[in-house]
């Protein structure tokens, strides 16, 4: 009998360890996940291109209207053929049009130099999260406006990028109404753009361990 207990006790522990390794998993994601996004019936747009790991999913992609960072300067920010690290720190930025999200892909800011190489302006992306990556050789106060120009796509009050209407900003849930080019990019910052109605609640966005 005792045999039996002993087993039964096993098999509850088992089955308590996997489902707290299942809960842990579903939060990773939910931390992580970027919803498809739609353009709004109503949004203005100029043509857009998907990103290549963004398949079937619209996308603001990279320079589509303007050049934006190709190598050169932008706004003194170099291009630099390896990471800094003096400054190093992460906002997040999410887009809205008529309420459904836009996402923001990857790559901005890394541009390629040929065999294999690229270099990587101070404030990039790496993936479609919307992490913003500020990794500077000097302490200093980015901006939002800076990412945009790096970026290639238009920042106004009545446009963000492709999509053109009326645009509230909220920075850590709380309502923007300054320049929007003069959001600050600082640790863990959260930036929600809306473009047009209906309105969405800002998210808030989970920063993976290490971010």
């Amino acid at each position: 009998m005792r045999v039996v207990y002993i087993g039964f006790a096993i098999a509850i522990l088992l089955i308590v360890i996997a489902f707290g390794a299942l809960r842990y998993k579903q939060g990773r994601d939910y931390a992580n996940v970027v919803a498809t996004p739609t353009p709004g019936p109503n949004a203005s747009q100029k043509p857009i291109a998907l990103t290549d790991q963004g398949v079937g999913k619209l996308a603001l992609a990279p320079g589509d209207n303007k050049g934006g960072g190709a190598g050169g300067p932008v706004d003194s920010i170099q291009c630099e053929a390896t990471e800094q690290v003096t400054m190093h720190i992460h906002s997040h930025l999410s887009i809205f049009v008529n309420g459904k999200q836009i996402q923001v892909p990857q790559y901005i800011g890394i541009v390629p130099t040929g065999n294999n190489s690229a270099c990587l302006y101070w404030i990039h992306t790496h993936d479609p999260s919307g992490v913003i990556h500020v990794e500077a050789p000097e302490i200093h106060q980015y901006t939002l406006g800076d990412f945009f120009d790096i970026w290639g796509e238009d920042l106004r009050k009545d446009e963000v990028g492709p999509y053109q209407g009326p645009v509230t900003a909220f920075v850590n849930g709380g309502k923007y109404d300054g320049d929007l080019t003069q959001i600050p990019l600082n640790a863990h910052q959260q930036i929600t753009l809306e473009v047009g109605t209906p309105m969405v609640p800002p998210p808030n966005y989970s920063f993976p361990p290490g971010l």
